[in-house]
């Protein structure tokens, strides 16, 4: 079989014409204003309240800045009760703010915290529960809500993955106490890096505006500690030229995942995510195999193509003992060593698609 002419990876990013952006980015050269809560940052938050559907959406630098800024928001300190199979930055926001990670496995069907685990795991320094949506589809976020309220906790939400998810024809982003999703580069809607806390709380999200701009309030004045948490008008400018396309990029997303789905999914050695329709955004395509031999093997064969998928997430995080103590956690670390995402994204042809299903199927058979 002959390579394919250009590299396929695991994701690219979705962007705007240059010539759009160009527009935007003429508009804050001729502004003079680049940062501090400038005019793009302020339109972009309210098209994204208008789009979503949610009561605010807070920008800031980057994804795990949301998190540590949640956590800072909320005044916590203690144990936060998180789940093992999530990116390295979920551990390392509660680290930064002085928290514990407390690790609560997996449920195998939905890779999300299991949250029929979360309540044995509560102590007396336990002061959160920070759940993710993992690849866009939803915790049960009833039941997470109901525990945290019956013990007095704070839900933070990774949301991360979640921008265009819904959950009973909300956003997903409008559960827990905060928010806190991604926008970078490789996310369904992106401002190359950014980030964002949403809350149904006006007090919490004045204090986050604070928060992200060294604790000054309206007035200037310094009121609370914080820390540089801005979005540049560079990047607003590419979340409002990107934003017009965000429902096509969506459709696209669900098409592909249905394509892959159909067909991968009659092979006897692969498992997938369990998801419910109206409950994911469908921004990544993860595949267990019967083995981490069946993996690396299949992971061979389609590097040697230039086709490069990612074993996300690899390895279960509990694991990192550099920045954590080892808490056994053995459904995601079982887990962890067999799933890979394919490659998934929007300039991705369905031929692509067909050509890499068709040497994941003959690798496997």
């Amino acid at each position: 079989m002959n390579k394919i002419s250009t590299p396929i990876f695991v994701t690219q990013p979705t962007i705007a014409p240059l010539v759009e952006y160009s527009e935007l980015l003429k508009e804050v050269w001729d502004s003079g204003i680049l940062t501090h809560n400038g005019p793009k940052v302020q339109l972009l938050e309210e098209r994204m309240k208008e789009k979503l559907e949610v009561s605010n959406f807070t920008l800031v630098l980057n994804g795990t800045v949301a998190l540590q800024m949640s956590i800072k928001a909320l005044g916590l300190k203690g144990e936060i009760i998180t789940t093992p199979f999530t990116w390295v930055a979920t551990i390392s926001a509660i680290n930064w703010e002085g928290c514990k990670p407390v690790f609560c496995d997996i449920n195998p069907e939905t890779l999300n915290i299991d949250e029929d685990k979360i309540e044995n795991l509560i102590t007396k320094d336990t002061v959160a529960i920070m759940p993710v949506h993992v690849f866009g589809t939803a915790c049960n976020v009833e039941k997470i809500e109901s525990l945290a309220k019956k013990h007095g906790l704070k839900v933070i939400y990774d949301a991360a993955h979640a921008i265009g998810s819904l959950y009973k024809g909300k956003s997903l982003l409008q559960y827990g106490d905060i928010s806190a999703t991604s926008l970078h580069a490789t996310k369904l809607f992106n401002t190359g890096e950014g980030g964002a806390c949403i809350t149904n709380s006006a007090d919490l999200q004045e204090k986050l505006e604070r928060i992200r701009f060294f604790g000054h309030n309206r007035d200037k004045e310094i009121v609370e500690d914080g820390f540089n948490g801005k979005m540049t008008e560079i990047h607003a400018s590419l979340g409002i030229a990107n934003l017009k396309y965000f429902d096509k990029v969506l459709d696209d997303r669900k098409t592909k995942y249905l394509l892959y789905k159909k067909l991968l999914g009659k092979s006897k050695f692969l498992k997938f995510q369990k998801i419910k329709e109206n409950e994911t955004n469908y921004s990544y395509f993860p595949v267990i195999f019967s083995s981490e031999e069946q993996l690396l093997k299949v992971e061979r064969n389609l590097n040697r193509q230039e086709i490069f998928p990612r074993r996300y997430f690899y390895p279960s995080v509990n694991s990192y003992t550099e920045i954590v103590n080892y808490q056994p956690a053995p459904i995601s670390e079982d887990i962890s060593k067999r799933i890979m995402c394919l490659p998934l994204y929007y300039r991705l042809s369905q031929e692509k698609i067909q050509l890499i299903s068709k040497i994941i199927l003959e690798t496997i058979c």
